[in-house]
């Protein structure tokens, strides 16, 4: 068979599997050679979002249908956005020669997107798990202490989540519920199921209290690392309630809390990374809510502000990952002056800043406004209120505290230039 034979058969594979197939030979393939063969997979993989919308790769047994690949209106943004940040992410990492961080970072990529595309709560459970499994690696990567007691307690949270998943779709299907991953009625039968699938969403969706993962470990990851872990674990969350949970009026209460209660702890952060960190969070609350509205306005709103906020947060994050690249450090206080030295990833900065705080003709105007025009639709007016709250406080910590300390606050006296051009790809 020749080489184009042989890509037919891969791309045929539910999307998101070449790619871990893939990612198995990373360590024996040459730099030069690794993000070619990595960036080709990842075509390999979209090309299979061709196929159509329907259920396919669906198999029986014990009674049961699993659907390893299932299409919709629903998958197809979520899937798209994986592919473009597992891209990004390739040309973000090219400077580092560590299949280390190249393997688990392509098989990591894959799971969420099969996971998007899994049909049964079994299904996912496995690419849930395996998301879990394979981004702790981006985590250990950095080598410090502090990284390796940040992965294993990550490590336990998320594999907890999985754990409860799988412990509802067992009572789901020993009540006669079914394994098929639909919309969810808390009232139905096996409701104790529902509820323990809904506690799996929402670790790691970082609902509050159960969020503290999140800013403890992506702080620690590499530069690259973080790039890839803020793409992938929260969205694939953000796309499971919005399958399983939509209208769920709980949702609007978590997802205003989450909105509001980062904005106290960004503002006193001194690592700029762990200011993105709770700056996700906060940008996860609107997405909640917006699944918690439930309208077709607001699922829409939920599913723009996903998709566009993987791309400004990445943009924020690959900025901060070349000052931490450049300089060797990422504290608010030992930073400034930078702008002189990193004039591009200057520039970048402001864009993802002005895009996270939903400036006019920018991605993240759009999508908030599509939230928030459903929200007033509600009448909720607290909500409403806590929300247009959260978006002034994201405007201080994420477009006014990221780039004036990193940028512009008294120079620090680092010696520096612009970040490898594989970076500088990526963030343009």
């Amino acid at each position: 068979m020749n080489s184009a034979g042989i890509a037919v058969q891969f791309s045929a594979l539910p999307p998101g599997v070449v790619m871990i197939l893939a990612a198995i030979a990373v360590p024996w393939i040459p730099h030069m050679a690794r993000q070619a063969w990595m960036l080709a997979a990842i075509a390999l993989s979209a090309w299979g979002l061709t196929t159509g919308a329907g259920e396919h790769f669906v198999w029986t047994a014990l009674g049961y249908e699993f659907v390893l690949y299932r299409a919709d209106a629903l998958t197809v943004p979520f899937a798209l956005i994986f592919h473009i940040a597992a891209a990004l992410n390739v040309f973000y990492s090219a400077h580092d020669r560590k299949w280390t961080e190249h393997m688990p970072s392509l098989a990591y990529a894959g799971a969420a997107i099969a996971a998007v595309h899994a049909g049964d709560l079994v299904s996912l459970f496995f690419w849930w798990e395996a998301t879990a499994v394979t981004s702790v690696f981006l985590i250990l990567s950095a080598g410090t202490s502090r990284a390796q007691k940040a992965a294993m307690r990550y490590l336990l949270v998320q594999v907890a989540s999985g754990v409860l998943l799988l412990a509802g779709a067992a009572v789901l299907a020993a009540e006669g519920a079914g394994i098929a991953f639909e919309a969810f009625d808390f009232n139905g039968p096996g409701a104790i199921g529902v509820w323990l699938v809904f506690l799996a969403f929402g670790i790691k969706a970082a609902f509050p209290f159960l969020n503290g993962w999140l800013q403890d470990a992506y702080p620690e990851a590499t530069a690259t690392g973080t790039v890839a872990l803020s793409a992938f674990t929260t969205k694939l969350a953000i796309y499971a309630l919005a399958r399983g949970f939509p209208g769920t009026d709980m949702l609007i209460w978590i997802g205003a809390a989450m909105t509001a209660l980062p904005v106290f702890f960004a503002v006193i952060e001194n690592d700029l990374r762990r200011v993105l960190a709770f700056s996700l969070n906060n940008q996860l609350g609107f997405m909640v809510v917006a699944v918690g509205i439930g309208s077709e306005l607001a699922l829409n709103g939920a599913v723009a502000h996903a998709f566009v906020h993987i791309l400004y947060k990445a943009l924020l994050f690959m900025s901060m990952g070349a000052v931490l690249h450049q300089v060797g450090t990422i504290k608010a206080s030992a930073l400034g002056g930078l702008y002189r030295q990193m004039p591009f990833t200057m520039v970048c900065c402001i864009i993802g800043a002005m895009s996270i705080s939903a400036f006019p003709l920018f991605s993240g105007f759009v999508a908030k406004l599509l939230t928030m025009s459903a929200l007033g639709d509600t009448g909720i007016v607290w909500a409403y209120l806590v929300l247009l709250f959260a978006s002034a406080g994201v405007l201080e910590h994420s477009g006014i505290k990221i780039p004036y300390f990193a940028f512009f606050a008294h120079p620090s006296g680092h010696q520096t230039g612009e970040a490898p051009i594989g970076m500088r790809v990526a963030m343009g």
